[in-house]
């Protein structure tokens, strides 16, 4: 974002999904595709890329491109939750709670779906 040296990255989360990690990265796919950048205003190519797990979108103007990354990505910690999640749980919260889908305020479960399978790598 910006112009000149004054540029800047910005991150936003744009979902939380509760599911495999392809069931994610197909949903990243759909988000990716549908994105409309406000930059460039007259995009001459739009050219989406996957790298590992995520996206490139990559979008020509008549004097610049611009890039847009979509990643999927674990949470580990959030301090806004009311408690950080350390490897193997969530931290504060009693043995077995989410089990029945419980949330936290912003909608992250307190226990992560794919927690405890031993179908993942």
């Amino acid at each position: 974002m910006g112009a000149g040296e004054g540029k800047r990255t910005e991150a936003r989360v744009l979902a939380h999904i509760s599911g495999t990690r392809a069931e994610a990265l197909a949903e990243l796919e759909r988000r990716a595709r549908g994105y409309a950048p406000e930059h460039p205003r007259s995009p001459r190519r739009r050219r989406l890329f996957r790298d590992g797990d995520g996206f490139l979108l990559v979008v020509e103007g008549a004097l610049q491109s611009f890039a847009t990354r979509f990643t999927v990505a674990e949470l580990l910690e959030d301090s806004a939750a009311g408690s950080a999640q350390a490897p193997g749980g969530a931290a504060g919260a009693p043995d077995g709670a989410g089990e029945q889908g419980e949330r936290y305020a912003d909608g992250v479960p307190v226990r992560p779906a794919w927690l405890g399978r031993d179908d993942l790598p």
